[in-house]
């Protein structure tokens, strides 16, 4: 109930900013899972289940993704 009362207590602009910040996290692991299953694994930094693994653990995951683990292809 305390989660609850605390959403409620928040105002609207910052309740639209949660929304847009969960919703880009959402479409930005979306992207690089996508591409992750799409690449080739030649063309990844690293083992493919572990980029996959460190998409799921948080927000970071998909930066670090996009960022360090895609090889320019060849």
């Amino acid at each position: 109930m305390g989660n609850h009362r605390q959403w409620k207590d928040l105002g609207a602009g910052r309740k639209v900013g949660i929304v847009v910040m969960s919703a880009a996290q959402v479409a930005l692991a979306g992207a690089a899972f996508r591409d992750l299953a799409r690449r080739p694994a030649d063309e990844i930094d690293g083992p493919k289940l572990a980029w996959g693994l460190a998409l799921l653990v948080n927000w970071v995951g998909p930066i670090a993704y996009f960022l360090k683990g895609r090889r320019p292809a060849a």
